[in-house]
């Protein structure tokens, strides 16, 4: 017998919260990606030194990492929405000042703030997913991820002519002005009326649950108890582990990528070039993999496919960079495409929204936290070598644990299913 209710439009109620999550994502990359290709035109005008360059390098993970780990607590006292809006002005603040910076260390510490809004973005968008898009969980990751790869390619073919034209002030601050844009449906969600709210979260609570169980998804807030099953999982910590290796690997080629290229005699403006390919082949990857991620019960054969394409392109980049450069590049470029798939699992893994929040600030505060040491620590290990093989053997080694940490990561597990259902938030 057929059922009596119809069938309701997916993205009824939600098209304002979808554009709101896609211009986040368009801007959680533009803060780091709109420094390094001016940062000589900088230096011209600050006097930089190496150590303040390199400082300005480590700064993006360490930001995510510090920003990252406050995402949760903050969330828990003001809730998600409230505290994205304020990443979005903290983002967008950093960026206009460091814009107006008159010194060096003023133009770093504005660049931490920057960077730090940003952090706290990747934190707050998983459990949003989850939040308002229980059902959709792999096109909407998809959707975001998509813009994140948009914000990481666009800035390194724009920012430098644009400061040419008008000077590098404007250049790096010209794009605080997609922050203010993200805002805006943030606000509008908030500021909706109670009944709209009301149907808002009866969408949400009709959603299937991944899980299997019958009972419906509820909105809360992260609390203790989320907090604690969090850290006690193996499956939280396998995550960790794979967003640890594969964020290194990443910001170490946006790090050295076209010095490891100048020195195998090809020119720097080459590897300039090859970097923004690194960056724009993570655009199909993004687009494909959280809804494969979605669809699949257990989306290892994906990581082993990705983990695949690193080691290839690496041991290329080792072997013979100069030559069959532009094979070794697109492997990279398609390596980092486990990134879409665990921002996928922390939503699908994740019993509420609350749980999705807990285990996405542990996830990635604590592996940017461990990330941080990557691009400072394969520099001296090139400096006290002299060669590019011992680093990128190091890059291989965190492709192994990838590997391994990634068919924990992809077990068909729920975190929370313990759990009672609590009050909506």
């Amino acid at each position: 017998m057929q059922s009596s209710v119809p069938p309701r439009a997916p993205w009824r109620g939600r098209i304002v919260v979808l554009a709101g999550i896609v211009l986040v994502g368009l801007n959680l990359r533009i803060a780091v990606a709109a420094v390094s290709p001016i940062i000589e035109v900088v230096r011209q005008d600050f006097a930089l030194t190496d150590t303040q360059a390199g400082l300005l390098g480590t700064v993006p993970v360490a930001s995510f990492a510090l920003f990252g780990s406050l995402a949760t607590p903050v969330a828990r006292r003001l809730g998600l929405e409230p505290t994205i809006i304020l990443a979005l002005l903290l983002s967008m603040t950093g960026e206009l000042l460091r814009a107006l910076a008159d010194s060096a260390p003023a133009f770093i510490g504005w660049s931490v703030i920057a960077l730090g809004g940003l952090g706290m973005g990747n934190v707050l968008l998983p459990p949003l997913v989850k939040r308002y898009f229980p059902d959709r969980i792999g096109a909407v990751t998809a959707s975001y991820s998509v813009a994140m790869s948009v914000s990481a390619a666009v800035p390194p073919l724009v920012a430098l002519p644009a400061a040419q034209a008008v000077g590098w002030r404007w250049s790096v601050g010209m794009w605080a002005i997609l922050g203010f844009a993200a805002v805006v449906p943030w606000v509008v969600v908030i500021a909706q009326s109670v009944s709209a709210r009301s149907h808002l979260r009866n969408l949400v609570r009709r959603a299937p649950d991944r899980s299997g169980s019958d009972r419906p998804a509820v909105l809360v807030r992260s609390g203790a108890a989320e907090s604690r099953i969090v850290w006690r999982s193996r499956l939280a910590w396998a995550l960790v582990l794979v967003f640890f290796a594969n964020t290194t690997c990443t910001y170490v080629l946006f790090a050295w990528l076209p010095k490891i290229l100048a020195d195998a005699g090809l020119g720097a403006d080459v590897g300039g070039r090859w970097l923004a390919v690194f960056a724009i082949l993570g655009l199909p990857a993004s687009l494909v993999s959280p809804v494969l991620t979605a669809r699949m019960r257990n989306p290892y054969p994906l990581v082993v496919g990705f983990v695949a394409c690193w080691v290839a392109g690496l041991l290329g980049l080792m072997l013979s960079p100069a030559h069959g450069t532009a094979v070794w590049m697109v492997l990279l470029g398609i390596g980092p495409g486990t990134f879409p798939i665990m921002l996928a699992l922390i939503g699908l893994r994740s019993r509420t929204p609350a749980i999705a929040s807990a285990l996405s600030g542990m996830v990635q505060g604590l592996g940017y936290a461990l990330a941080v040491v990557g691009p400072v620590g394969i520099g001296f290990l090139h400096r006290a070598t002299g060669s590019w093989h011992e680093p990128l053997l190091v890059l291989l080694a965190l492709v192994a644990l990838l590997l391994v940490a990634g068919w924990f990561a992809c077990r068909p597990t729920m975190l929370g299913a313990e759990m009672r259902p609590g009050p909506a938030a």
